[in-house]
C-alpha cells in the first residue's frame, strides 16, 4: 500500500483525540468512520466535530459549504466490524495499555491484510501493543498532539517489528493531513512525553513550594523560552489527570526523575482536572 491507495480511515474511540483525528482526515479528503463503544459517546465526538467545524466558519477559514462536506465524510458507529476495509486505523482509545491490547487483537481479525494499524498513544509501549496481534509489522505509534485540528505535529513512533515501509506510510499519511512528523524510537514517553513531563511536573512544584505565583511561572516560561503556554496552562489544557497518568507511567519506567508533583495528584483526587472540568490551576468558564 502507499499514500494514493489510502482512501477509508478508520478511528477507534470518538473522545477529544479521536474525534479531532476523524475531522482533520476528513478535511483532507478521506472517508472516515469514527466508533466507540457507545452510541452517547459517538454522538459527543460528532457534537465536537461540529463545535470545530462551526468556530472554523465563524472564523472565516472554512466556507459552510465545505464543512457541510466534511461533516459528510465521517459516519459513526458502536460496531468494531464497520472498519473491516479501511486503510488506516488509528486507535485514540484510553490510555490503558490491556484496553488497547485487547482493540488490537480484535482488530487484527477484522482488518483488511495490508491495513496499517495505529495506536495514537501517548506513552504505552507499541511493541507491548503489536504482540496482540498476529502482524506486528503493521502495527506503528501515531501520536497527534492536543488539539488536533490546531497542532502540526505528529510524532511517528516505531516498534521493534514495524515495518520500514508502514513507518513510511504513517510519515506520509500524517503529512498528507498537513501535519509535521518526527520519529521516536519505541522507548518510555518517546521523544515528546519523555521531555513534557518532568517540565510540567518541576513547573508544578515551584508553584507548590513558593517559588513564584502560577502566573509567574507561566510567564516567566513564555516570556523566558518563548514556548505559546507555561507548564500550569499546558497542564490544564492537557488534562491533569492525562498528566498524571503520563508522570505515573514514565515514573515506573524510568525511576524517581519521572515522579508525579504532589499537587498533580491532589488536584486529580479532587477532580479538578483542568480546562474540560472547568477547574485545575486556573478557572474556566
Amino acid at each position: 500500500m502507499d499514500g494514493e491507495t489510502i482512501n477509508r480511515v478508520g478511528v477507534v474511540g470518538a473522545g477529544t483525540m479521536g474525534s479531532g483525528i476523524a475531522q482533520v482526515a476528513a478535511t483532507h479528503g478521506y472517508d472516515v468512520v469514527m466508533r466507540d463503544i457507545e452510541q452517547e459517546y459517538v454522538e459527543t465526538g460528532f457534537e465536537s466535530i461540529d463545535d470545530s467545524l462551526g468556530r472554523l466558519v465563524s472564523n472565516e477559514t472554512l466556507s459552510e459549504d465545505d464543512a457541510e462536506q466534511i461533516r459528510e465524510r465521517i459516519s459513526g458507529t458502536t460496531d468494531l466490524d464497520d472498519l473491516a476495509n479501511c486503510d488506516v486505523i488509528v486507535e485514540a482509545a484510553l490510555e490503558n495499555l490491556e484496553v488497547k491490547r485487547d482493540i488490537f487483537e480484535d482488530l487484527d481479525d477484522i482488518a483488511d491484510d495490508d491495513a496499517v494499524l495505529a495506536t495514537n498513544t501517548s506513552t504505552l509501549s507499541i511493541t507491548s501493543i503489536a504482540s496482540a496481534t498476529e502482524r506486528p509489522g503493521s502495527v506503528v505509534g501515531l501520536h497527534f498532539m492536543n488539539p488536533v485540528p490546531v497542532m502540526k505535529g505528529v510524532e511517528v513512533v516505531v516498534g521493534e517489528n514495524t515495518d520500514p515501509n508502514v513507518v513510511d506510510l504513517a510519515h506520509e499519511f500524517a503529512e498528507d493531513l498537513e501535519k509535521t512528523t518526527w520519529e521516536s524510537d519505541d522507548k518510555p514517553g518517546f521523544v515528546t512525553n519523555r521531555i513534557l513531563m518532568p517540565w510540567i511536573n518541576e513547573g508544578i512544584r515551584a508553584f507548590d513550594e513558593g517559588v513564584a505565583t502560577k502566573e509567574d511561572i507561566d510567564a516567566g516560561m513564555e516570556l523566558g523560552t518563548n514556548v505559546p503556554m507555561g507548564p500550569l496552562t499546558l497542564a490544564d489544557h492537557i488534562g491533569l489527570d492525562i498528566c498524571l497518568h503520563a508522570s505515573e507511567t514514565l515514573h515506573e519506567e524510568l525511576g524517581d526523575r519521572y515522579k508525579p508533583a504532589y499537587l498533580l495528584k491532589r488536584k486529580v483526587e479532587a477532580g479538578n482536572l483542568g480546562k474540560k472540568t472547568g477547574s485545575g490551576f486556573y478557572e474556566y468558564d
